[in-house]
């Protein structure tokens, strides 16, 4: 508090008046330290959660990749520091390259027919027609079922003896085709499983996207005479563009990461040739019934390398297309 004289304008100098005029700028600091300590309070538990499911289990797998873990020595504490010899023996291993271009592979041909059918399908569903609601909430239904039930269908649907897919194929007069037990096929057929599965998730993105283009630019475009593919080329694709960006890369570190479709399905065989990365990390880790944890870590590391490297790619286009 500050005390203000001053004189009224009907009395002499003599007579002034002292008023007190609060002074803000103690209360300032005060009122400033009050609302860092709210932020911080709100702050508190997203940092926390970062810090015990993201800092830690990735700090701790760099850990385990630097040494040489056995299960004794995970139990004990006291494996040896190996440094980079653990990703050195994995990418010199047979097998990182037939584990790389089948991720490649899983991954490509997962995400284009994902990302083409679901916006096939978005595009279909953006008219409104009788029962577009009830078809789009049933193409949820792949989407919301546990994986494990799907892996397990889709293991049924093709097997080589009893599977439905068999079943019409022969009927047809087609071949039958062993799915999970022939190397010429097993890759092909968890990459339809998936497909199947990511189809859903691209469609609800896709469909909430054509939702913010304004129709009226389509209204213009059909006075101006032009058609169907027209609009789809000229208008929606190009103002989907982020949406479709954003999409991709959720659908790709997503799909970098399948275990369960083709561990079920698969594991891996025959002979490795639906073998993942992944797959490969999870194979040393847990199921070959002897842990080999730090090979298990280091392949996973690299996963999570690709990721980054993807991820730093999208926010690069982003901000050139922001910048432009």
């Amino acid at each position: 508090m500050t005390a203000t004289s001053f004189t009224h304008p009907q009395r002499t100098t003599s007579d002034t008046v002292s008023v007190v005029v609060p002074d803000d700028r103690k209360r300032r600091p005060a009122r400033l330290l009050g609302s860092r300590w709210t932020a911080f309070a709100f702050a508190a538990p997203l940092v926390a959660y970062l810090l015990v499911f993201y800092a830690f289990p990735l700090i701790r797998s760099i850990d385990l990749s630097v040494h040489d873990y056995t299960v004794r020595a995970f139990v004990q504490g006291n494996a040896e520091f190996v440094g980079l010899k653990n990703y050195i023996d994995v990418i010199s291993s047979p097998l990182f390259g037939t584990a790389l271009a089948n991720t490649a592979v899983f991954v490509l041909v997962s995400l284009v027919f994902q990302y083409v059918l679901g916006l096939a399908l978005a595009v279909f569903f953006r008219s409104n027609f009788p029962l577009a609601g009830v078809l789009r909430g049933l193409f949820l239904v792949p989407w919301l079922l546990p994986l494990i039930v799907s892996a397990s269908t889709w293991s049924w649907m093709m097997n080589s003896d009893s599977g439905i897919i068999n079943s019409v194929l022969t009927a047809f007069g087609g071949p039958h085709i062993n799915w999970l037990t022939s190397p010429d096929y097993s890759l092909m057929s968890v990459i339809i499983a998936n497909i199947w599965l990511g189809i859903p998730f691209n469609l609800v993105i896709l469909y909430a996207g054509l939702q913010n283009i304004p129709i009226d630019l389509y209204e213009a475009a059909s006075l101006d005479g032009a058609g169907a593919w027209r609009k789809f080329w000229s208008i929606t694709f190009p103002l989907l563009r982020p949406v479709s960006a954003i999409t991709l890369l959720l659908g790709l570190v997503y799909t970098l990461k399948v275990v369960d479709i083709i561990w079920i399905m698969t594991t891996g065989g025959p002979a490795n040739s639906s073998t993942t990365l992944a797959i490969w990390s999870y194979r040393e880790a847990f199921g070959t019934g002897q842990p080999d944890l730090s090979p298990a870590s280091a392949v996973g590391n690299l996963l999570i390398v690709i990721a980054l490297i993807f991820g730093f790619l999208y926010l690069r286009i982003q901000r050139r297309e922001v910048n432009s």
